[in-house]
């Protein structure tokens, strides 16, 4: 899934950030990486670009503008913006997502959520651990260079003046996480919901010590394994990974709060509930953690909703038993097989038509290939079609028709929303530019003459055709009262979240009834292929 994460700057030295991004930098301490003669070594591949830098180098460029407009002069001034892009490790093999793909896609997004700054941006095909996702580097100098038009992040009118500087608030986080959304929507990539909060929330301190605390650990391991001796503890888990382990046990066992609270005092986790949140602590803290510093997972509505249903669970499994005693088998009590609803593989592929291959002129080497594949997909397919449970080629076929319609009906459910979604972003669209018009409408007012307002407005021609052609549209739409910005917004960012639902359901959906498609295909092939020697058979016996 696409994440977007956000770092500010107070380094004077913006060359030091363009030197991060085409050098090699030890992950841990963030210093540049030397060879044997004390030279950076660059990066093996990446992709660098400037916007708004007139030719000249970015380090360059953000110094003559910000002598220009007499700021980030002192040393506390926020210098720069960093905001990185990392898309899901499966947008290549999976999506087709390129290194040159996601520049382009860096550089759309930046020009359209950061214009008037200087920027940089750059794209690295792997990550710092190796994990082989794609991500982009957005560095923005904190000035602006050029006035331009209100965007929906924005709130004061010097958010889009020439000479003021960018402000990274909560609010612009949460549009530009939702446009992310939008942009990994529209390019067909993984995406997840980034504004509803995850269920395991891992801030950057905690991912770090996770990775400093794994290495140490590999460290001291390693004496020992090249022994031949097994380490006792191979994988390093931090204090709050360990307490959300110890909060999930207790979850799985208890049926009440109660029940939840004492099961946490036995290892030493005391939980308290304040203004109907819950925090935990531990015995070597003496102030508690937030579950919102946890995760999802471990707030109080969650926390009740697993107790509900562990309470539910258990009532039912006791109205199941009809007995005093359960039945008991030579191993004891014979646990319930839960019924299997999706195959565990890796995907099945379509059978090859042998015989037509070798009439269009394969040869041996591709007859011997291609029998093989067929022999493993042959029994990948019978074993989907017996752990889906299908008992028929009749049933088969009804669940792919099946499978066809929910696909079906929530595209036609993703289209509604994203039909709605653009006629809400159109309208914010015409009130932001409603909105950057309302000087020039003032000052409209408080001329005196008609021939001064008539000055006035052949003065700011352009302002007023844009306030002309909102009302227009507003007019248009029925609409005599305009929403306001923060609610209009925060109505856009739940259709996004709305959306982002329906997407990954609708893929799921994709993918299942592909699967159900190829198996029938296969079965059919099957079947074909063994109906001539049951007819050659019935022949020989007649």
């Amino acid at each position: 899934m696409a994440t977007l994460k956000h770092i500010n700057s107070k380094n004077a030295d913006y060359g030091a950030a363009e030197q991060y991004l085409l050098f090699e930098h030890d992950e841990f301490t963030m210093k540049p990486v030397l060879d044997e003669t004390g030279r950076l070594i660059p990066r093996e591949d990446y992709r660098l670009s400037t916007l708004n830098c007139g030719g000249e180098d970015f380090a360059v460029a953000c110094m003559r503008a910000n002598l220009r407009y007499e700021k980030n002069q002192r040393r506390e001034d926020v210098k720069s913006h960093h905001y990185i892009i990392s898309f899901d490790p499966r947008d290549g093999p999976d999506n087709g997502l390129t290194v040159d793909r996601a520049q382009e896609l860096g550089e759309q997004f930046c020009k359209e959520h950061f214009p008037g700054h200087q920027a940089l941006v750059c794209t690295h095909p792997d990550g710092h651990n190796h994990s082989g996702n794609i991500h982009v580097h957005i560095v923005i100098n904190s000035l602006r260079i050029e006035e331009v038009p209100f965007l929906p992040y924005m709130d004061r009118p010097a958010d889009t003046k020439a000479g003021c500087k960018h402000r990274c608030t909560d609010a612009a986080m949460r549009y530009f996480k939702s446009e992310v959304m939008e942009m990994c929507h529209r390019e067909g990539l993984y995406q997840i919901d980034l504004l509803n909060g995850s269920k395991n929330r891992v801030t950057d301190r905690e991912y770090w010590a996770q990775k400093k605390g794994q290495a140490a650990l590999d460290k001291q391991n390693a004496p020992m394994i090249a022994e031949g001796i097994t380490p006792r503890q191979t994988k390093f888990e931090t204090n709050k990974e360990k307490l959300r382990q110890t909060i999930r046990a207790a979850l799985s066992a208890a049926t009440s709060f109660e029940d939840f609270s004492s099961l946490l005092l036995r290892e030493g986790v005391t939980v308290k509930e304040s203004r109907g949140r819950l925090s935990y602590l531990t015995p070597d803290r003496t102030k508690p953690i937030t579950a919102r510093k946890l995760g999802d997972d471990f707030d109080r509505a969650a926390v009740l909703a697993v107790l509900e249903q562990n309470a539910a669970r258990a009532t039912e499994k006791a109205a199941a038993i009809p007995d005093e005693y359960p039945r008991r088998g030579k191993a004891g009590i014979q646990p319930t097989k839960t019924p299997q609803t999706a195959p565990k593989q890796d995907g099945v592929q379509r059978l090859v038509d042998i015989e037509q291959k070798k009439a269009e002129g394969k040869g041996r080497g591709y007859e011997r290939w291609a029998t093989m594949h067929n022999l493993k997909q042959m029994a990948a397919t019978l074993n989907v079609y017996q752990e889906y449970g299908f008992t028929s080629p009749e049933q088969l076929e009804a669940a792919v028709d099946t499978a066809y319609q929910e696909m079906r009906q929530t595209s036609g459910k993703l289209k509604t929303l994203e039909t709605k979604l653009q006629g809400k972003k159109e309208l914010q669209q015409q009130v932001l530019a409603y909105a950057k018009t309302k000087p020039a409408r003032d000052g409209l007012k408080v001329q005196k003459s008609e021939k001064a307002r008539a000055a006035y407005r052949q003065a700011n021609e352009s302002d007023f055709i844009i306030a002309e052609a909102a009302a227009r549209y507003f007019k248009a739409h029925g609409i005599t009262k305009l929403p306001a910005r923060k609610a209009l917004q925060a109505e856009i960012e739940q259709l996004i979240s709305e959306k982002d639902g329906l997407y990954n359901t609708y893929h799921e959906q994709k993918q299942r009834f592909k699967e159900l498609q190829t198996v029938k295909r296969n079965i059919d092939q099957i079947l074909r292929r063994e109906e001539p020697h049951r007819r050659k058979e019935q022949s020989h016996e007649r």
